[in-house]
């Protein structure tokens, strides 16, 4: 999974960044000093994976990883060419959900572009501005398809679904609120790879003080979260100076952080929640002696594109997967027992495959 992090300048996306990836992002009280994208790796946090390495003796635990992508703090004008313009929206283009930093603390501290501070407004420049980028990606694209567009049925048809949809990216739509007709527009709306096609989660900064009751009490998360649900996005609260404070301490200080503040999770185990949620994502998981990994698919992906998540011949010549549930084989102590218990199942093409499912996929090329 990739998430792209996005934000006006200053308003936590970097700090947020450094904490989220310990990488270590300049992070600084002025505007675009975030130059170049930084690309982190974290890892995803999942006890069932030690648990049942334990279990097989694996040599090695390999936990699914988040992929983010900080990119430098956006203006209003950015698509034009204000600031630093738009050469890092490029950047974004290959995420699967975009994380957009608002900011909801005030601090005389931290200068605001905007000179106040003011969720929905700020959530709005940036909207505007990738909705400006897309318009011109659907230009270009509009220019190329009409040249093919009179002697081609199918071009046609496209340029048409095009010309609709930049009508309604002009009218300061996002396209991911587009009314799809078919599956061929699912196709090219898919192909475009627009900014605003992709999900958003909102992260509300939010100083310590708000950390507690989830930002219940700040009028400013409120009206995030408002706007979030007329738009099926998610919400998560955040203070980003904490995280940076939770990112230094090992395990058990962290543990004790996070409870002396009153927080029963840090603000990544809610983003990594908020991310599956909203992508639809569940994991599945392998384990032997030499190793215990955890893998990402879709909810409602079947057992032969699951194995395929593994490698290309696991897909192509799958036969069937030895399926158990992830608590019962942990209750049972071994493979064999759950099995003598009728609990590992033997499932063919067609079985979809469950969060927490421990598989073992048979297969013959």
């Amino acid at each position: 999974m990739k998430l792209g992090i996005v934000g006006l300048p200053n308003v936590g996306k970097s700090t947020l960044f450094n904490s989220l990836t310990k990488a270590g992002a300049e992070s600084a009280n002025y505007p675009f000093c975030t130059i170049d994208p930084n690309v982190g790796i974290v890892t995803v946090p999942d006890e069932r994976l030690n648990k049942l390495a334990a279990l097989y003796n694996s040599a090695k635990v390999t936990p699914a990883v988040i992929e983010f992508v900080d990119i430098a703090g956006l203006v209003k004008g950015a698509s034009k060419g204000e600031g630093l313009g738009n050469q890092f929206l490029s950047n974004i283009r290959e995420v699967d959900a975009i994380v957009h930093v608002v900011r909801c603390f005030e601090n005389t501290n931290v200068i605001h572009v905007e000179g106040s501070v003011d969720p929905i407004r700020d959530i709005e420049t940036i909207n505007l501005e990738l909705v400006f980028a897309d318009a011109e990606v659907l230009e270009r694209r509009i220019a190329k398809t009409t040249r093919g567009a009179r002697n081609d049925k199918e071009l046609a048809k496209e340029l048409d679904f095009q010309e609709r949809l930049k009508a309604y990216l002009d009218e300061g739509n996002l396209a991911i609120s587009f009314e799809l007709e078919n599956e061929d527009e699912e196709k090219w709306m898919k192909e475009y790879n627009l900014l605003t096609a992709k999900p958003v989660i909102f992260a509300a900064n939010v100083s310590e003080d708000d950390l507690a009751d989830d930002g219940n009490s700040n009028e400013y998360v409120s009206a995030v979260r408002d706007f979030a649900a007329k738009h099926d996005s998610e919400v998560f609260v955040i203070s980003a100076q904490i995280e940076q404070e939770i990112a230094e301490l090992d395990d058990d200080e962290k543990e004790m952080f996070l409870s002396e503040l009153g927080l029963s999770e840090s603000g990544l185990d809610k983003l990594i929640k908020a991310s599956y949620s909203l992508l639809g994502l569940i994991s599945y998981l392998t384990s032997g002696e030499d190793e215990t990994r955890a893998w990402t698919i879709t909810k409602g992906t079947k057992a032969p594109q699951a194995a395929g998540k593994i490698h290309t011949d696991f897909e192509r010549g799958f036969i069937r997967a030895e399926v158990v549930n992830y608590q019962d084989l942990l209750d049972c102590g071994s493979l064999s027992a759950a099995k003598e218990k009728g609990l590992v199942g033997l499932e063919g093409k067609e079985y979809v495959v469950k969060d927490g499912d421990v598989i073992l996929f048979r297969f013959n090329v």
